[in-house]
């Protein structure tokens, strides 16, 4: 363990020299763009200056590198010091009074268009999770020494999903981790419930088993000496509580309430930078900052991982699809050291148990807190480092919605597997049934959407994933059903498959209302009617060739049948092709009208209309 030396006298003047530039960019910029959060930078500066001239470990001309410590801001409104930050240290040349303008990626927030972002933030309490994989797949899967740090504000600490994190960083002993909340007792509207009573945050921070140092976040050997200490502790991750004040060295602003978000007229900045610059020392010290300990390879996206064998099913076997995604995890878990997967507490449904019995080491639990999931499974998909899926019955993911879609911001590569969809998994009762995940997803910008109906597709929706850039979706079911396509069936994300053909109607099913179609067609053929039976494979994107081919041969009469409720699913997706193209088709919807409730699978899709004898029905009435 490495003793601590204190900063020399002239090191701390360059430090808080930086800290004082740090402040004057991040209101030049904000005052230039008219908006921005110049307080908030203020209050952080100090800390940023040690941080990023002093410990974190990058090359200053590639902070994108494998090898780099990673820094995630989760106090995203704070991004002007950020960029100050990285011009301190000679990486960004572009001027900072490009803020927020549109030819330029100094957004208002920070974008991963930036090489040194890896999450998009600014929805808060989020930057945490992220950091907690990035964490986990340095200690796991890079068994790599780059740290991870992560910035958040005392505002933020409200939100649950930031002690989830917490607990989730010391279950496995993340002490590559470092965050920090920067408690500058204001938010946004009035002061934080907390305001600075540091010992309440030092004993929330212990009690979720952090390292826990309370600090002044404007004594720059404070920061130093903390920061040393989280370096070198083992077996904990550590959370520096910074006390800070909002408009640090803003004489008219300075821990005053109703600033929040307000850029400074050219008149007080002016007045405000003339201010600070009178703070600073004279003194000749030059920190830079420290190079990666190690080398760490650098990944591009993997789009060749494939399944370790191909289904081999018997047309006869009944496997729910919930079944086969734990086989295709491990089939691709055997091909590629890089899959990984998380789950919240419900692997022995998802099936993702399968996964972690094989590959224990690249399993993370994450219990029952699905934002946490999502985010940790953001957080571990960044620089190519894994290829990371995250399970957990479809309902759950509502309450990490927030999170999924600052992931698509992010452009994660982030895979989600909801089981337990609809009204078919029975007695259980509406509150564990997803009737809403599709359109959800659907709705999430460059999604790709996957709701097999057997096991040999599921296994290749899996596989595809994998290999999908984008955040990926695959709804699985609860019920066992038998076998539609062959074990050498073709599959790929927009190509649907017509496993029945006939003129009289086209029905379109998905899960387990495939299954409810074929049968109504195997009743409908005793009276001579034909129908064509179609499974889509993805609902996102959906085949327009195969809707246009069951237009032409039916005379425009379709029909959809999906376990969702009627808007934003498959219906939705089959009815937006007919109107862009032009089509001029009918579409009936058979889909759940409401709320259901507890009862057996086949008494409650009777109920909602979608099982045989209802798109009998709706067949015959054309």
């Amino acid at each position: 363990m490495s003793e601590y030396q204190k900063l020399s006298k002239a090191d701390a003047a360059e430090l808080q020299n930086a800290g004082h530039r740090l402040r004057i960019d991040s209101i030049i910029s904000t005052t230039a763009a008219g908006s921005g959060h110049p307080s908030s930078c203020t209050s952080a500066a100090d800390i940023m200056s040690v941080l990023f001239k002093k410990y974190l470990r990058y090359d200053v001309n590639n902070p994108g590198d494998a090898a780099a410590d990673r820094f995630v801001l989760s106090k995203g409104h704070a991004a002007p010091v950020l960029y100050a930050a990285m011009k301190e240290v000679g990486h960004l040349t572009e001027p900072l009074t490009n803020l927020r303008k549109f030819t330029s990626d100094l957004e208002g927030h920070p974008p991963t268009t930036l090489p040194f972002v890896d999450v998009a933030t600014g929805s808060l309490g989020q930057g945490l999770a992220n950091a907690c994989g990035m964490a986990w797949v340095a200690k796991n899967i890079d068994k790599a020494p780059y740290r991870v740090f992560c910035m958040m504000g005392d505002g933020e600490s409200a939100e649950g999903s930031v002690w989830e994190a917490m607990q989730f960083a010391s279950h496995y002993k993340l002490d590559n981790l470092c965050a920090i909340i920067d408690v500058n007792r204001l938010g946004q509207s009035e002061a934080t419930a907390l305001g600075h009573e540091m010992e309440i945050y030092r004993a929330r921070g212990e009690a979720w088993g952090m390292h826990t140092l309370v600090i002044d976040g404007h004594d720059v050997n404070a920061v130093d000496k903390a920061f040393h200490e989280a370096e070198i502790t083992k077996g904990k991750p550590t959370l520096i509580i910074a006390k800070t004040f909002k408009g640090k060295h803003m004489p008219e602003q300075e821990d005053r309430d109703n600033w929040h978000g307000k850029p400074m007229s050219q008149d007080f900045c002016d007045k405000i930078k003339k201010h600070i610059e009178g703070l600073m020392e004279s003194t000749d010290a030059k920190i830079t900052p420290r190079a990666p300990l190690q080398a760490v390879e650098n990944l591009q996206f993997a789009s060749d991982v494939k399944l370790s064998s191909p289904p081999s099913y018997e047309k006869t076997d009944k496997v729910a699809t919930r079944k086969a995604y734990g086989t295709a995890l491990t089939k691709l878990g055997d091909s590629s050291d890089r899959v990984i997967a998380f789950d919240g507490d419900t692997k022995n449904s998802t099936f993702s148990i399968d996964f972690m019995k094989k590959y224990p080491e690249r399993f993370g639990e994450c219990f029952i807190a699905e934002q946490l999931l999502a985010g940790v499974t953001i957080g571990a998909t960044c620089r190519n480092r894994s290829i990371a899926f995250a399970s957990t019955f479809s309902a759950f993911f509502s309450r990490a919605a927030d999170q999924i879609r600052m992931g698509a911001i992010s452009k994660t590569n982030a895979n989600f597997v909801g089981s337990h969809a609809g009204v078919s998994i029975g007695e259980d009762g509406p509150s564990q049934m997803a009737l809403e995940d599709l359109a959800f997803f659907r709705a999430i910008p460059g999604s790709t959407v996957f709701y097999p109906s057997d096991a040999v597709s599921c296994e290749r929706a899996v596989e595809i994933a994998a290999n999908t850039e984008g955040v990926c979706f695959i709804r699985t079911s609860r019920p066992a059903t038998v076998n539609v396509h062959a074990n050498d069936a073709q599959f790929a994300a927009g190509k649907a498959h017509f496993v029945r053909s006939g003129k009289a109607a086209a029905i379109f099913g998905s899960g387990i209302t495939l299954h409810n179609a074929l049968e109504a067609a195997e009743t409908l053929a005793k009276e001579g009617i034909e129908v064509s039976v179609i499974d889509p494979f993805t609902i996102k994107p959906m085949d327009v060739d195969a809707v246009k081919k069951a237009v032409e041969e039916t005379g425009g009469k379709l029909i959809t049948v999906e376990d969702h409720y009627a808007f934003g699913g498959l219906h939705s997706a089959v009815s937006e092709v007919v109107c862009s193209e032009g089509l001029g088709a009918k579409v009936k919807s058979l889909a759940v009208p409401g709320v259901s409730r507890s009862g057996k699978a086949a008494e409650l899709m009777a109920a909602a209309k979608i099982d045989a004898a209802a798109i009998v029905e709706a067949v015959k009435s054309f």
